[in-house]
């Protein structure tokens, strides 16, 4: 197999913390609504607690963004066009679609973040408790919650999609990149929740209980299009099998990340220990993913490249 000449990204670990945040915000926020929608008034704080984290963290992925581009000072060319003031916007511009869809997201969380703190009544915002009510419930709030829980899986996949777009090896080599993420980002932001909420016993065993289940599955379909990916990646699997991020997809996502966290859901052999060591398990296993696949997309090239040339 020849090597592919192109230049790499060269992302910095900005864009590794930024991907794994926003899997981490979107998955919370996609809980929370469905405990608004389909959930009990008992659960009502695991939603709460959602809000709360999904909000700051997606400020968090703003800024890793601004920081990550060349000229920084110049974020805001991405939304408003210099010359006209109006916006910028490139339906076929992977990065302008990425950046409106960040920014939309914020607005929907951000809303959703204060609504959750008027209705714990922090910070005198108590007296909007009932106008915040209107955003999960009633057809005001359905509407509210799906739109923004779109948004919100469109920024967990948009990132495996931004990597797919390029002709760099691996990330080129497989269109399940983007699935995989989302998966991850259901699991990572389901492991947050339970690994808060025991620590702080800030919701019934009940409803933790059946959180658990829920990252039960999720990380059963992580397994399951982790398998996947490597299979889609053909000829280019052995090349990633025989490098240190084929090692580190092998044992620190699907064996740390996924298999033991996953035993333990089954299993509890730890006792009560065993749900927290599994969510921390899982929020490491969900780092190791996102960084194992962007930086062997920009270094598996290059040392292939050495390779060809007998170096």
């Amino acid at each position: 197999m020849e090597p592919r000449i192109v230049a790499a990204p060269h992302w910095a670990w900005w864009i590794v913390f930024y991907f794994y945040l926003g899997g981490i915000a979107a998955g919370a926020y996609f809980i929370g609504t469905m405990v608004d929608l389909f959930g009990r008034e008992r659960d009502r704080p695991i939603a709460r607690l959602a809000y709360l984290i999904a909000a700051p963290l997606v400020a968090i992925c703003g800024i890793l963004l601004v920081v990550d581009l060349y000229r920084p000072e110049r974020f805001w060319h991405m939304l408003i066009q210099s010359n006209t003031g109006l916006p910028m916007f490139k339906y076929w511009s992977p990065m302008s679609v990425g950046a409106w869809a960040l920014m939309l997201f914020g607005i929907f969380s951000g809303l959703s973040f204060v609504g959750a703190l008027a209705e714990e009544r922090r910070f005198g915002l108590g007296r909007f408790n009932r106008q915040a009510a209107y955003l999960h419930r009633g057809p005001v709030g359905f509407g509210f919650e799906i739109l923004g829980t779109l948004v919100g899986f469109f920024i967990a996949a948009y990132t495996g999609t931004l990597l797919s777009a390029t002709n760099q090896p691996v990330w080129s080599d497989s269109t399940w990149i983007a699935p995989l993420f989302l998966a991850s980002a259901a699991s990572t932001g389901i492991s947050t929740l339970m690994l808060i909420l025991i620590l702080r016993r800030a919701a019934p065993e009940s409803s933790i209980r059946r959180l658990e289940l829920t990252d039960r599955w999720a990380m059963v379909l992580e397994l399951l299009l982790l398998v996947i990916f490597f299979v889609s990646l053909g000829a280019m699997a052995p090349v990633l099998l025989g490098s240190v991020f084929g090692i580190l997809l092998l044992v620190g996502v699907l064996l740390v990340g996924v298999l033991i966290p996953l035993g333990l859901s089954f299993r509890p052999l730890l006792g009560a220990r065993s749900p927290i060591i599994a969510s921390v398990l899982a929020l490491i296993g969900g780092f190791i993913l996102r960084y194992a696949v962007v930086f062997a997309g920009e270094q598996l090239p290059e040392l292939d490249l050495l390779s060809f040339a007998g170096l």
